[in-house]
C-alpha cells in the first residue's frame, strides 16, 4: 500500500486514477493543478505522484522540480496527452520514474506501471535499512527452561499488534526479543528498525528518529528521513526508553496516539503505521513518581510486558551462547574458528555475569584476540572480577567449599544433570564428582 498523489485538471482523468488504485489499497489523494498539488505535498509525504505536463498556474515539469527538491525519495510519473521526445528527456532527466501518454490504455498499464514505481521506493528504503542494520543476530534462547515462560508469551504477543515493553538488565537480549516478535507478526515482511535512546545526544537522537530538513540545524546540509519513517509498515524498537528527556517523551506519545509527526525543522506532517516495541532495564514505576517518566507515555508502552531474565538465572543457556559468540567474534577478527578447552567452559559456567551476554561477549572477543592456537584454555578467559555486580545479584561466595558447590551445581544445570558430561567440563572423574555431591549435599 502506498500514499498517492494525483495532480490533473482533468477531473475525469483523477477519478480515473483514484478508481483504478483505490482497490489495490493505496490512498489517492487528489489535486486539481500543481500549485494544489504543492499544498498537499507541504501537509504530508508521499510515496509516488502522478502529475500531468500541462495543468494551469504550475505545470508537471514545475511540480516535477519541487517534489525532487522537497521529497527526493517520492517517486513520480508525468502524463501527458502532448508526448513529444523533448518532453519525455527533460522528465526523465529531472528523475522522473516514467513517462505516460494518455489517453491511458487502461487500468491494468496504469497499475503495472505504479506497482514498479512502488517497488523501487521500497527497494531503495530497503537498501537504506540493510546498511543502517546489517549484523546477523544471536538466537534468542538455547536450552534453559527459565526462557520457556518468554518465549511462548513472544509467541502469543506476536500475533497481536499490541505495544510490548520488554523489562531486563542491560545485555538480556532483548533486542532479540524485540526481533523476534517482529519476525514471528504478521509484519515480518516488512522493515524492523531499532534505535537506542542512550546512545546518542537528545538533539541527535530527535534527529534519529524523526529525521531533518536541509537547514534544519548547524550540519544538515541535506534532507534526512528518519527510522521511525523508515519503518513504516514494519515494527520499531525504541531500546532504554528510560533515557528519553521529557521533550522527547512527549513528541514519542503523539507518535503512538496519533501516528504521525514532523521532521526537525519542517513542517509538513508525516503519517506512519508502525508496531511498537520499547525496553528498559529502568524501574520505570519509581521514575514516574519521581516525575522523570510520563505516566501516559508508560500505559502506552506497557501494554504488554515481558521480563527477560538474566544470565545468571538460565545457566544452561551459558556455553550454547558461548560458542555463537566465539564463532562471530572469530569471523569478525577475520581469524579462524576457535573452540574452548573444557577448563575454560567450566569456568564460564562458574562465573555468574552480572554484565550478562555483552560481558560474555567481551570475555570471549578478548579471549579469540589473545589465543595462539586452536583452543581457548582456562587462562584465555580474562573475567574483570572486580566489577560491580548488576542489581539483584549475590554476593560472591567467600570459601572454597562454596565455590566448589556452586561451580557444580551450575555446571549440572548447563547440562541438563547429566553428571558424565558434567564431569567432562569440571575436568575430574565421574566417581569423584560423585563423591562431592554426596559430601557437598547436592542432589544432582
Amino acid at each position: 500500500m502506498a500514499r498517492i498523489l494525483v495532480a490533473d485538471d482533468e477531473p475525469g482523468i483523477r477519478e480515473f486514477i483514484a478508481d483504478a488504485l483505490g482497490p489495490e489499497g493505496h490512498t489517492v489523494v487528489q489535486a486539481a493543478n500543481g500549485e494544489e498539488a504543492v499544498t498537499r505535498l507541504a501537509e504530508q509525504a508521499f510515496d509516488l505522484v502522478l502529475t500531468d505536463l500541462r495543468m494551469p498556474r504550475l505545470d508537471g515539469l514545475g511540480l516535477l522540480r519541487r517534489v525532487r527538491a522537497e521529497q527526493p525519495e517520492t517517486e513520480v510519473i508525468v502524463l501527458t496527452a502532448h508526448a513529444s521526445v523533448a518532453s519525455a528527456v527533460e522528465a526523465m532527466r529531472l528523475g522522473a520514474f516514467d513517462y505516460l501518454q494518455k489517453p491511458l490504455s487502461g487500468p491494468d498499464e496504469l497499475r503495472l506501471l505504479v506497482g514498479r514505481a512502488i517497488e523501487r521506493r521500497h527497494l531503495r528504503d530497503l537498501r537504506v535499512r540493510v546498511e543502517r542494520d546489517a549484523e546477523e543476530p544471536l538466537a534468542l534462547a538455547y536450552e534453559d527452561p527459565a526462557m520457556a515462560p518468554v518465549l511462548e508469551a513472544i509467541d502469543k504477543v506476536a500475533r497481536t499488534p499490541a505495544t510490548v515493553l520488554l523489562l531486563g538488565e542491560s545485555g538480556t537480549g532483548k533486542e532479540l526479543a524485540a526481533r523476534a516478535i517482529h519476525a514471528r507478526g504478521e509484519r515480518r515482511a516488512h522493515p524492523f528498525m531499532a534505535v537506542n535512546c542512550a546512545a546518542l545526544a537528545e538533539t541527535l537522537l530527535e534527529s534519529e528518529l524523526f529525521g531533518h530538513e536541509k537547514g534544519a540545524f548547524t550540519g544538515a546540509t541535506e534532507r534526512r528521513r528518519g527510522r521511525v519513517e523508515l519503518s513504516d509498515g514494519g515494527s520499531f524498537f525504541l531500546d532504554e526508553v528510560g533515557e528519553l528527556k521529557p521533550d522527547l517523551q512527549a513528541k514519542l506519545l503523539r507518535v503512538l496516539e496519533e501516528r504521525r509527526f514532523e521532521r526537525v525543522g519542517g513542517t509538513r506532517t508525516i503519517e506512519v503505521d508502525v508496531r511498537w516495541i520499547a525496553a528498559t532495564n529502568r524501574d520505570l514505576a519509581a521514575m514516574q513518581a519521581e516525575g522523570r517518566f510520563r505516566p501516559d507515555l508508560y500505559h502506552r508502552l506497557a501494554v504488554f510486558p515481558i521480563r527477560l531474565p538474566p544470565l545468571r538465572e538460565r545457566p544452561r543457556d551459558i556455553l550454547p551462547m558461548a560458542r555463537s559468540l566465539l564463532a562471530r567474534a572469530c569471523r569478525e577478527l577475520k581469524r579462524a574458528p576457535l573452540r574452548l578447552a573444557p577448563e575454560a567452559e567450566r569456568k564460564l559456567v562458574a562465573w555468574r555475569w552480572p554484565g550478562n551476554a555483552r560481558e560474555l561477549a567481551n570475555a570471549l572477543e578478548r579471549a579469540a584476540i589473545l589465543a595462539e592456537g586452536d583452543v581457548i584454555s582456562a587462562d584465555g578467559i580474562l573475567i574483570e572480577a572486580g566489577g560491580a555486580a548488576a542489581p539483584g545479584a549475590p554476593p560472591p561466595l567467600a570459601t572454597l567449599a562454596a565455590l566448589e558447590r556452586d561451580a557444580i551445581i551450575r555446571t549440572l544445570e548447563a547440562v541438563g544433570g547429566n553428571r558424565r558430561q558434567a564431569a567432562e567440563i569440571l575436568g575430574i572423574g565421574e566417581r569423584t564428582l560423585y563423591d562431592k555431591l554426596k559430601r557437598l549435599g547436592i542432589d544432582a
